[in-house]
């Protein structure tokens, strides 16, 4: 009797820096800019930040491609201070979800982050975004007072990690 086994399959993608303004990150960031409106009514307009935010040494934006290019996800981090980063722009297309995309682009995001000299991460997200709030807290993010003026407590909840 023959046992044969059989693969298992992986997606295939990969996770390069990309600048802020590349063409596939921008359809990303409005497909996130609609999903937020879509649960909200309202988001952050993605055009209103600039490109040299996530740009190195003071920042990183990572875009992931699946095996023929077609962008999947990204995520970025910029500066607070002399040792905050701030996590921002996190998305992952719906079709491209529970591939643990956003787990990985985060950890690299923190790593860098990390190498640059931050000691702590922190970002926002939405309140009905439960998919995100589990992932934080599963990495080990903890719930702050909002670090922005402008942000409704209703709508927007912080967390904080120390790297």
């Amino acid at each position: 009797m023959t046992h044969t086994r059989r693969a298992r399959l992986r997606p295939v993608w990969t996770i390069a820096p990309a600048l802020y303004d590349d063409p596939a990150v921008q359809r990303l960031l409005l497909g996130l800019h609609d999903e937020q409106r879509s649960i909200y009514g309202f988001a952050d307009n993605p055009a209103d930040t600039p490109v040299s935010q996530f740009t190195p040494p003071r920042g990183l934006l990572l875009l992931t491609r699946d095996e023929d290019g077609s962008p999947l996800g990204c995520g970025g981090w910029s500066f607070l201070d002399t040792q905050t980063a701030e996590i921002k722009r996190m998305y992952v297309h719906p079709a491209a979800r529970s591939q643990s995309l956003g787990r990985k682009i985060l950890q690299r995001l923190e790593a860098d982050a990390k190498l640059r000299g931050a000691t702590r991460v922190q970002l926002e997200t939405g309140i009905d975004n439960t998919a995100a709030l589990a992932l934080y807290r599963s990495q080990g993010y903890t719930p702050i007072t909002s670090y922005r003026p402008d942000r409704n407590p209703d709508v927007n909840r912080a967390l904080r990690k120390d790297l």
